[in-house]
């Protein structure tokens, strides 16, 4: 590992000459590649970035300046050289720096950040207040190209001018935001950037203008062959001037453009060419799979695990399914790769869409697909899910539509920590009349609720956590559908499991049994409409149950449950266990279940204070 003391602070920056400069982003590479093969983070992106953030530390002064970092995977160099080296060693631990910006974790995090293209309406919102308090620092919003085609992005730059209140906006342009970008968009920005006749006219003004005589004629040409040659400037259109495109991987030349930048009085784009995985050979051959890495990884790609993991077994139901019904379709929302998608947009290429990130048009396009008779299947993360909350409830589960969500990485997901969690879907879902709510317990239960979905064609979400499909050692079909099932009798506790919490109940059946005390298990594998017949029947003959889920206790199944006893008056006391009202701080999968209390020990403990 590159010695941590020899990486500077931010005040140190603005003292570096070209070479120095180039030093110190080759030092931060090896850190940032040590520290997050060690750590698990987001390694490609951090690397394309290091350029951009020494510039940006070298121009601004963040004690005045505001810099704000859509998502926050490209500001990992800047927290080492505002926090410190030591500080970065701590990446994504419990108590350690946090993967994203955070405004409680440090003065110079300007914005909490997790999910993308919120950058650009925040550094608005700065500037104006900024403007009506007479001061006088800069804002910059540092945009990846893949964030910038989301909506909201769009949003922002379209209020900008009237907004009137200056922002400098760094859009960082790879080609890519966790997978290749897709869509007009980015072919507007590839058009941009390679007009090779008017980027050497460029090159010559500006060799000219250093001849302070030369330079108004030649910017008025400049301006003049630039409305020729260039394609429509989408930015301009907007009202916002556009400056680039510029090698992002040269410190000095951002850093004068960053000055430049400083003195004029305009809301402006600097459009930055970068390489995603910059200065390894593995991650820029690799930029997605290396996008995001877990800990105590390596440069070397494995070959396989031997474990199906839950992404991979949602996408196998999918294709196996897409086989025999040509009405079946697969979409997401830039996570072709995270959600294991790539065999199915093989095989049917003409019924797998990507849409970017764009999670609200995703799923109303679904809701058109499936409007016109065909039956879509939206692979999305949990916490990107809630970016589309209206879109579930008013353009797919009011008319009734057969769109099937297959929510990835529900429940707590370790490292990544508060923005993405999974831990809200279940809540908010509940609350949608005519939605269907599944939380399978291995592969076998996973396709039946998939081919189940497909036979009733309905609105229906399925839920799976993050990491691989379990193996019990119990032999059980499916149960029917929407009916709970029982795993284990006993006459003394009920233990109740939903999904990914099933292992827990049955480890602490096991701890009790060995204590003397018999328990039942179930699982109810249907979150909603819960199996309110066969939940009774086991009420009825016990005196105490737990409750045990992956995600918010707060409108979860714990509190439909015990409603569900106390409108019976039946003699059964419900425990509850799972996450409580706050937010989850990073740390890994297993110290955030203990945190919250879901460990045998724990339920145990509950129980025989009870």
């Amino acid at each position: 590992m590159e010695q941590l003391d020899t990486i500077c602070s931010y005040k140190e920056v603005k003292k570096l000459d070209e070479n120095g400069l180039k030093e110190l982003c080759r030092k931060l590479r090896t850190l940032i590649l040590d520290v997050t093969l060690k750590n698990g983070g987001h390694l490609a992106s951090s690397l394309g970035a290091v350029e951009i953030n020494a510039a940006l530390l070298k121009a601004f002064n963040p004690d005045e300046d505001k810099v704000l970092f859509d998502v926050g995977h490209q500001s990992y160099a800047y927290k080492i050289l505002t926090q410190g080296a030591e500080r970065f060693a701590t990446l994504r631990q419990k108590g350690g720096m946090a993967g994203f910006p955070r405004l409680d974790e440090s003065r110079y995090d300007a914005f909490t950040t997790g999910h993308s293209s919120t950058s650009v309406s925040a550094a608005m919102g700065y500037a104006k207040a900024r403007d009506l308090k007479g001061e006088n620092h800069h804002v910059v919003a540092v945009i990846g190209d893949g964030s910038l085609l989301n909506g909201v992005s769009f949003e922002a730059l379209n209020n900008m001018e009237p907004n009137n209140s200056k922002v400098i906006i760094v859009l960082n342009d790879n080609r890519m935001s966790i997978d290749r970008r897709v869509g007009g968009a980015a072919n507007h920005l590839a058009q941009l950037a390679v007009n090779s006749t008017y980027k050497k006219f460029k090159a010559f003004v500006k060799k000219k203008s250093e001849n302070s005589g030369f330079r108004p004629a030649l910017e008025n040409w400049k301006n003049k062959l630039k409305a020729i040659l260039l394609p429509a400037n989408i930015f301009e259109q907007f009202g916002i001037s556009y400056w680039g495109p510029f090698d992002g991987h040269n410190a000095e030349e951002l850093a004068k453009v960053f000055e430049l930048a400083k003195q004029y009085d305009k809301s402006l784009v600097i459009h930055v060419i970068t390489k995603k995985g910059k200065g390894f050979k593995e991650t820029e051959e690799n930029p997605s799979y290396f996008h995001g890495v877990g800990a105590n990884s390596s440069l070397r790609i494995p070959q396989g695990s031997g474990k199906l993991a839950w992404s991979k077994a949602a996408a196998d139901c999918l294709t196996e399914l897409a086989e025999k019904d040509d009405k079946i379709f697969a979409l997401t929302a830039a996570m072709k790769d995270g959600t294991k998608l790539g065999e199915f947009a093989e095989k049917f290429p003409e019924r797998f869409i990507d849409t970017g990130i764009a999670e609200e048009h995703t799923l109303v396009y679904a809701a058109g697909l499936a409007a016109g008779g065909m039956k879509p299947a939206v692979c999305i993360y949990s916490t990107f899910l809630q970016r589309a909350a209206d879109q579930v409830m008013h353009d797919i589960c009011l008319p009734k539509l057969p769109v099937l969500l297959c929510i990835d990485r529900s429940g707590l997901v370790g490292n990544d920590g508060e923005t993405h969690h999974g831990l809200f879907d279940a809540a908010w879902l509940k609350a949608l009349p005519d939605m269907t709510i599944a939380a399978p317990r291995d592969e076998k239960e996973l396709k039946f609720m998939i081919d189940g979905w497909a036979e009733r064609k309905i609105p229906m979400a399925v839920r799976y956590p993050r990491g691989n499909v379990p193996a019990f050692d119990f032999e059980k079909s499916s149960a029917e559908w929407g009916k709970l099932q029982l795993i284990s009798e006993g006459k003394d506790i009920l233990l109740i499991a939903a999904g990914d919490t099933l292992p827990l109940m049955l480890e602490t059946a096991e701890k009790l049994k060995a204590d003397g005390r018999d328990a039942t298990v179930v699982d109810l594998r249907f979150i909603k409409p819960l199996d309110k017949y066969g939940l009774l029947e086991q009420l009825k003959k016990h005196s105490l149950a737990v409750t045990a889920e992956d995600a918010s206790l707060k409108g979860g199944i714990g509190e439909e449950i015990a409603a569900l006893v106390s409108q019976n008056l039946l003699n059964c006391k419900i425990i509850s266990v799972g996450v409580p009202d706050r937010f989850i701080s990073h740390a890994s999968s297993a110290e955030q279940w203990e945190d919250c209390g879901m460990t045998s020990g724990n339920i145990i403990r509950l129980i025989n204070e009870s």
